[in-house]
């Protein structure tokens, strides 16, 4: 384990935010303390010569509640804005690989405007860091979210008015221990090399919803140790620039419509991608099925049932009429939807082919096609075979996930 006995490295905090103002100068000023704790901690003294001041990257996404404003006001020569002055937002996933775009460190930190940086964040992040590692560090939480082993319940204030920061200050320190476990989840720290090098966020899962799970299957399947920090505290308000967002129609605990929205199709373009829903174990280590090439062969199919199949499989052959479902579809997801959606008669490459009859189809029989994948990777074989109503005709058992990775 690293020790820093004289001078840490800098960091470039990057902060993608849209109307969140009084959530950000908290996580601003809670930043900037990290500073100050630095020279108290190795240095004894505020003579400035010695000062450390980590770089805050700001992505302001078509604010309306005043923080360009305030962004402006600030006399702050290791601030970093970028500003997009909408009226359309950008999003998490474009916003954030700006930020690291944009980054003069060669360590940045995937921050959120609802959290507040714990004492010594970053002393306690960095002493595990090292290339080839992500470290995540562990949250605090008010009880919105349903509790996991990954992360600590207990309320500081679930709105930015209540937040008591002097008993913050005091008691943070208390919910530390100084182990680590496996898994991933944001705040998230790494080298700018080793994100580049996985390509960034996909362009797919734009504006957001799981772009992080996207992101982190790639880190792993890329060899990456995936480490959350347990003595490196953040409290998290929890998801109050997407889901909450008052702004965008939401509220404490309350789902807004946008988010519901983006949620639902970055869902079914994560199945797409992967060919499995996202999966990890308890301490948030992110599970990787094998990516099979599978055409569904659908007879007696319609649009309803082609809506539910599709994502499940690389193509899927109907007989059909699919037009207005791609015109609908095509507009939530960057696959050519066209090439994913032939007729029954076309000419079948798949290196499996599951062929059913749709009016058969039943709540359990859609369950199997689901698992598909981890039964192939435990039973399967070469050939022919039948389960129920399907015949399925296996010509290789090639695995893709690995072409995913960027």
């Amino acid at each position: 384990m690293k020790t820093f006995d004289k001078k840490i490295p800098k960091i470039t905090f990057v902060i993608p935010s849209r109307n969140n103002l009084d959530l950000l100068k908290l996580a601003y000023k809670s930043i900037r303390n990290l500073d100050k704790e630095y020279m108290e901690v190795f240095q004894g003294s505020a003579s400035r010569e010695h000062e450390l001041k980590h770089e805050i990257l700001v992505l302001n996404d078509a604010s309306e509640d005043g923080t360009q404003e305030w962004l402006d006001s600030l006399d702050d020569e290791n601030l970093i804005v970028y500003t997009n002055e909408g009226p359309d937002r950008v999003g998490i996933v474009g916003m954030f690989d700006k930020g690291i775009e944009l980054a003069n460190t060669d360590i940045i930190f995937a921050f959120h405007a609802d959290m507040v940086a714990g004492k010594n964040l970053d002393i306690n992040i960095l002493k595990h860091l090292e290339k080839g590692k992500v470290i995540s560090a562990t949250r605090i939480e008010p009880p919105l979210h349903p509790e996991g082993p990954e992360k600590i319940i207990y309320n500081f204030g679930i709105e930015p008015e209540e937040f008591d920061w002097p008993i913050w200050s005091k008691r943070n320190e208390s919910f530390e221990e100084d182990k680590t476990t496996e898994g991933i989840f944001a705040p998230w720290c790494m080298y700018k090399e080793d994100f580049l090098a996985v390509g960034g966020h996909d362009e797919l899962f734009a504006p957001q919803s799981r772009e992080d799970s996207d992101l982190f299957n790639r880190f792993l399947l890329n060899g990456y140790d995936l480490i959350q920090s347990w003595d490196a505290i953040v409290y998290h308000f929890t998801s109050r620039g997407s889901r909450y967002n008052k702004f965008a129609g939401g509220d404490t605990g309350k789902d807004s419509p946008e988010w519901q929205q983006t949620n639902s199709k970055n869902m079914r373009n994560f199945i797409r991608k992967w060919g499995t829903n996202v999966q990890h174990d308890e301490h948030m280590l992110p599970i990787v099925s094998p990516k099979y090439d599978i055409g569904f062969v659908v007879e007696n199919c319609n649009e309803q049932l082609l809506q539910v199949l599709e994502p499940w499989c690389s193509v899927i052959y109907t007989d059909c009429e699919w037009e207005h479902y791609l015109k609908t579809e095509q507009e939530d997801t960057t696959y050519n939807l066209n090439e994913r959606i032939y007729s029954v008669q076309s000419e079948k490459q798949n290196d499996i082919l599951v062929r059913f009859d749709g009016r058969q189809l039943t709540n359990e029989g859609f369950q199997f096609l689901t698992q598909l994948s981890e039964i192939l990777k435990d039973s399967g074989e070469i050939g022919e075979m039948e389960f129920d109503i399907f015949k399925i005709t296996i010509n290789r058992l090639k695995t893709y996930e690995k072409d995913l990775i960027k």
